[in-house]
């Protein structure tokens, strides 16, 4: 790992301070000082910052944010917007979110200082689910395409100005339910199970519709309730139980998957070398009729 994320996933400081805290000499490894923003840290390393030990965390930790409005999900913002790390408890600034909530968006956020389990729950197909409010009714093509998926070959309404993702493909939704319409709006709860770049946002837009509100209120199991805007908690016994039931499950179906796919390869490799050696066998009978003509 390189050294500044190394130091960021395992003390207070953010990546930024330690770039820095690098920079100004402040960092030593095996009791050395290294300038060096690169350096790859080992297992056997002994890393310090200002005179104290940095020592990999191995106990995992996971709470739940309710992110407010107009609050980014992001380290740093060029513009200087609020960011969650300027509302979150300092103890919490090294802490990853699982997955994305726009700066118009709030609700439901995962955090953990746990990169692996991070990644796997962002990349897991576990359900989310979010109550939106949009400026239109609920047409008989938006519930259908809510049905059975839609393929955009211009995704570009209801992106962010900057994004390069002009495509998208979106999967038939788990569940949707009216909540309540109104004269110029419509409230609907709606659960998918993939977490694209504004992907509701995009889906709604394609249709003529706004997203006027957007607030997610589950993740899996792990459901928002009654935690007040802006606070937030740990994970109870439950469902840190639960996350390692699942963790287990998905380390075990990517060792399967691993199996069959060297399984694949060792079939090919063996088809492969029996075409070869029944291509070797056509070359030498080639080889011997050209012989006997040439007697």
């Amino acid at each position: 790992m390189r050294l500044n994320k190394f130091i960021s996933h395992n003390s207070k400081y953010s990546r930024r301070d330690a770039d820095k805290l690098i920079e100004e000499g402040e960092v030593t490894i095996n009791r050395k000082v290294i300038k060096d923003f690169g350096y790859m840290v080992e297992d056997d390393d002994f890393v310090s910052v200002k005179g104290r030990a940095v020592k990999t965390r191995t106990e995992l930790t996971l709470i739940v944010y309710n992110k407010p409005k107009g609050v980014l999900v992001t380290k740093k913002d060029d513009r200087e917007r609020t960011t969650i790390y300027h509302k979150l408890p300092g103890k919490f600034r090294h802490f990853i979110p699982v997955g994305r909530l726009d700066y118009a968006s709030e609700g439901l956020l995962i955090l953990t200082d746990s990169p692996s389990v991070a990644d796997r729950l962002m990349k897991s197909n576990l359900p989310r689910t979010y109550n939106l409010k949009i400026d239109k009714a609920l047409s008989e093509e938006m519930m259908s395409a809510m049905r059975e998926g839609l393929v955009l070959n211009d995704a570009r309404a209801g992106a962010h100005a900057s994004s390069t993702i002009t495509s998208m493909e979106f999967a038939p939704f788990d569940n949707f339910e009216l909540r309540s319409e109104g004269h110029n709006y419509t409230k609907i709860r709606v659960t998918i199970s993939e977490g694209k770049n504004r992907e509701l946002r995009r889906f709604f837009a394609h249709f003529g519709a706004t997203v006027l509100d957007l607030k997610r209120v589950a993740f899996g199991d792990i459901e928002l309730n009654n935690l007040p805007t802006n606070k937030t908690r740990y994970y109870t016994r439950r469902e840190y139980s639960d996350l390692y039931s699942y963790l287990k499950q998905v380390t075990k179906s990517e060792i399967k998957k691993e199996e069959k796919e060297k399984e694949k390869l060792k079939e090919e490799y063996e088809e492969k070398k029996k075409r070869e050696k029944i291509e070797r066998k056509r070359e030498a009978r080639k080889a011997a009729k050209k012989e006997a003509k040439k007697r």
